[in-house]
C-alpha cells in the first residue's frame, strides 16, 4: 500500500477527481494548504502599502492505493495538474506499512476496496 499526497493548483482539482474516479480511485481526502516552493512570491498593494506574498494557495490531495496503482493514479494527477509554469506542484509517494478500518476491525489492504454499492 502506499499514500500518495499531491499539492496541486485548485484549477486543476475537479478534473483530477473525475479522472480518478472513473478510474476505480475514488477515496480521498483534500485539504486547503499554503506553502512556498521554487515558484516567487508575489506582490499585492493594500491600502498603499505593498506587502509580498511567499505562501501560495493549494490543494493537498492525499490517497491510499494498492500498488499496482500508483502509476495509473500518478500518470492521472501529473496530466491534468501540468501546466508548465511554476506552482505546478509536488507529488510524495509513502509507504503504508498497514491500514485498519475503524468500523470494522479490517487490516490490510482489504481497506482500501470500495463498499459494495458505493457511488463514485
Amino acid at each position: 500500500m502506499k499514500k500518495i499526497e499531491a499539492f496541486i493548483r485548485h484549477e486543476s482539482f475537479d478534473a483530477i477527481r473525475d479522472r480518478l474516479a472513473t478510474m476505480g480511485l475514488p477515496s480521498m481526502s483534500v485539504s486547503e494548504v499554503k506553502g512556498s516552493g521554487r515558484q516567487q512570491g508575489y506582490t499585492e498593494s493594500y491600502r498603499g502599502a505593498k506587502t509580498t506574498i511567499f505562501l501560495r494557495p493549494k490543494l493537498k490531495l492525499e490517497m491510499a492505493v494498492d500498488d499496482g496503482d500508483v502509476d495509473r493514479a500518478v500518470d492521472a494527477i501529473l496530466e491534468l495538474a501540468h501546466t508548465g509554469e511554476p506552482g505546478d506542484g509536488k507529488i510524495f509517494i509513502f509507504t503504508i506499512d498497514d491500514a485498519i478500518r475503524v468500523r470494522t476491525g479490517e487490516r490490510g489492504e482489504v481497506v482500501l476496496a470500495p463498499h459494495e454499492g458505493a457511488h463514485t
